[in-house]
C-alpha cells in the first residue's frame, strides 16, 4: 500500500525568515505563512478566518528563502508534513505541526503588469530614423495584423 504526505501552501509570510546553520554548516530556514480562508454566512455576512503554518527549508532552498523573501511576500510552498511530540516536565504532552518544504516561489499573483509603452515608443522611433528603406516586412506570428512595421533595406 502506498503513503502519501505531501501539501501545498500558497499564503503571506508573517515574518521574514530567519536561517541558521547546524554544527555540519547544513543551511535552516524557518518561516511562517498565513492563509485566509473568507466566506459569507447564510445572512451574507463575510467571514475571515485564518491559518498560520511553520515552513523550514534545508540546504540550498533554506539560503535562496533567507536571501530573497521578506515578511508580507505571497509564496507558493510545497513539501511534506511532520508532526512532533514531546512531553514536559510534568508529563504533558504537546504537538507541533510543520511543513518540511521541498520547493518555494514567489506567487504573481498580485504582481503589477509591466510598463511596455517605452518599448513600442523606442520601436517606432528608430523605424523612423530608417533611411532608403525599399521594403517592408510585417513580423507577426499570429497571422493579425502586427503592432508596427519593420523597414528591411537592401
Amino acid at each position: 500500500m502506498a503513503n502519501i504526505n505531501q501539501i501545498f501552501l500558497l499564503g503571506n509570510l508573517t515574518r521574514d525568515p530567519e536561517i541558521r546553520y547546524t554544527n555540519e554548516g547544513m543551511a535552516i530556514t524557518e518561516m511562517n505563512i498565513a492563509i485566509n480562508k473568507r466566506w459569507k454566512d447564510p445572512d451574507g455576512e463575510e467571514n475571515i478566518n485564518t491559518d498560520f503554518f511553520n515552513i523550514t527549508a534545508w540546504n540550498h532552498l533554506a539560503e535562496n528563502c533567507a536571501n530573497n523573501l521578506k515578511k508580507g511576500d505571497r509564496i507558493f510552498a510545497g513539501g511534506h508534513i511532520n508532526l512532533r511530540t514531546w512531553e514536559n516536565k510534568d508529563g504533558k504532552k504537546f504537538n507541533i505541526i510543520s511543513i518540511s518544504a521541498d520547493v518555494i516561489g514567489l506567487s504573481l499573483e498580485f504582481a503589477k503588469k509591466p510598463d511596455n509603452s517605452n518599448v513600442k515608443e523606442d520601436i517606432k522611433k528608430n523605424i523612423k530614423k530608417a533611411d532608403g528603406a525599399v521594403k517592408k516586412d510585417k513580423f507577426s506570428n499570429t497571422g493579425e495584423e502586427p503592432d508596427y512595421i519593420v523597414e528591411i533595406e537592401n
